[in-house]
């Protein structure tokens, strides 16, 4: 049996009894198009691509910053309704109150 809990508030969600919500993210870096000039013609691609690999095995690929990432939430119907009423989450981020100290 399938055993879903909620990823913000940690309700266990049963199958055929609650409301389960998906919310998928992508995480990409936005590419601009380029005007193409001639020096960009003339360029060794290969030889650059050749150096993206000697420099990945050099450092191993835990220090690359991913150029896309993917992740994926399973929501109870309450936090489906708040997630979608505030999905970058700046409510939350405006409501600490921060003494004077």
């Amino acid at each position: 049996m399938l055993h879903v809990t909620c990823d913000l508030c940690g309700r266990e969600l049963r199958p055929g009894d609650d409301h389960r919500y998906v919310v998928k993210v992508e995480v990409f870096a936005a590419q601009d198009p380029a005007e193409i000039t001639e020096a960009d013609l003339d360029e060794d691609h290969m030889e650059a691509v050749s150096q993206l690999l000697r420099e990945m095995e050099e450092h191993g690929d835990d220090d690359v910053d991913p150029a896309q990432q993917n992740f994926r939430y399973d929501l109870c119907a309450e936090c489906r309704t708040k997630f979608a009423r505030d999905p970058l989450g700046r409510e939350a981020a405006q409501k600490f109150d921060f003494s004077e100290n």
